[in-house]
């Protein structure tokens, strides 16, 4: 009998992630792919991009509609309140032996919850990540005790899934996912990206995307306003945005990157990239700036720097490729002076990825055909010390 397997996605970033782990599903004749889009996916003002799950080929089975038009901490807790009733509904419709999904967001933690509930296994990919700046850090352990089998991008974060309390036997270091689509995808050469773009880039060009520390209460604006002041500065660089994710105070961000551009002819907003321009960019850019993961995750693997602005990725492990500066004007233009400095691009070419050299999802697909999941929703706490006893 096929085992059901349903991937649940609900941004642009992380189906960039789950692509490969999805085709491999889909081709496999044992497996059944079910997909379940969310979030951002299915919202014009974040580009509907769902329609590039299509465009790879996918059948969507559920469309689960919770964004409610505000990010207020008020708007964003009903979100999840809708997520947690729309996923219980087609849980029970879909019947899946396994969901899987990926990272920190507040939609994942809502489908994770309705399926615990179920009683349907949970594979999480990418857990025991550190994101000390934002409320993801908290959803994300949260998701690793709803969860049943972990695939972990380094040996440190297995080794802080176990501590969680998850049984060693079923947390896999496989490394990062996003290699895997910058070893697949072929890029868009320069010329063909500006195409795309209907934008050319210049002898100097960065792409920048920065999304609100969630844990920091009224700071979005005034970081993006430093961010948005030392960029000012930059006469002789083309500047590629990229809207930040549907979090708290995440619109007043689009709004002041939307006039930023308006008056700056070298800089262009795009509501979503997609996968192949957004690596094609990273290739042809000089660094990227913000405050992303994939700045951490998949950036080095272009041997290109990036700038990380304040806390929000604080606790990720870092290549030699990273600058970290405060979200404060001063700091964020010496990164930039730094980023452009001859030693310092020097020194790309011997950069390493910490999040492996590809595969990942080779590895996954692997585990999720082949481990028993019969009776794996009934878990034990793996303690690191026996208690002592009274």
């Amino acid at each position: 009998m096929s085992r059901k397997i349903c991937v649940i996605t609900g941004t642009r970033a992380e189906y960039g992630l789950l692509r490969w782990v999805m085709q491999g599903i889909k081709d496999d004749p044992d497996l059944v792919l079910q997909v379940v889009a969310t979030g951002t996916h299915l919202s014009p003002e974040f580009g509907l991009t769902y329609r590039e799950i299509e465009q790879h080929g996918f059948q969507i089975d559920r469309k689960i509609e919770i964004l409610v038009g505000a990010d207020t901490p008020a708007a964003i807790a009903k979100s999840m309140g809708l997520g947690l009733i729309g996923f219980g509904q087609a849980l029970s419709e879909l019947r899946p032996d396994l969901i899987v999904v990926l990272g920190d967001r507040f939609e994942i933690f809502a489908a994770v919850a309705a399926a615990l509930v179920a009683r349907v296994p949970v594979a999480h990919l990418h857990g025991g990540e550190l994101t000390e700046g934002a409320f993801d850090e908290a959803l994300r352990h949260s998701i690793t005790k709803m969860s049943h089998l972990h695939f972990v991008a380094a040996e440190e974060y297995r080794q802080r899934v176990i501590q969680l309390g998850e049984q060693p036997d079923r947390v896999f270091l496989v490394g990062g996912l996003g290699v895997d689509s910058i070893k697949r995808i072929h890029l868009l050469d320069r010329a063909a990206l500006e195409a795309s773009l209907e934008f050319s880039l210049g002898e100097k060009s960065l792409l920048i995307t920065f999304h609100p520390a969630t844990l920091e209460t009224h700071a979005a604006a005034d970081q993006m306003a430093e961010l948005l002041a030392s960029l000012d500065e930059l006469h002789d660089t083309q500047l590629v945005f990229t809207l930040p994710n549907a979090d708290t105070e995440g619109r007043v961000l689009i709004q002041m990157v939307t006039q930023f551009v308006e008056r700056h002819a070298n800089a262009r907003l795009y509501v979503s990239l997609g996968q192949l321009r957004y690596l094609s960019c990273i290739a042809q850019v000089d660094g990227v700036v913000g405050n992303s993961s994939s700045g951490l995750a998949e950036v080095p693997s272009f041997k290109k720097g990036t700038v990380n602005i304040g806390d929000r990725q604080r606790g990720r492990l870092q290549a030699a490729s990273i600058i970290n500066c405060a979200p404060e004007r001063g700091d964020i233009t010496a990164a930039l002076e730094r980023l452009y400095s001859a030693g310092f691009q020097t020194s790309l070419r011997q950069v390493r990825n910490p999040y492996g050299e590809g595969g990942a999802s080779e590895k996954v697909l692997r585990i999720l055909k082949e481990h028993p999941i019969g009776h794996i929703a009934k878990k034990f706490f793996h303690d690191l010390q026996q208690p002592s006893k009274v």
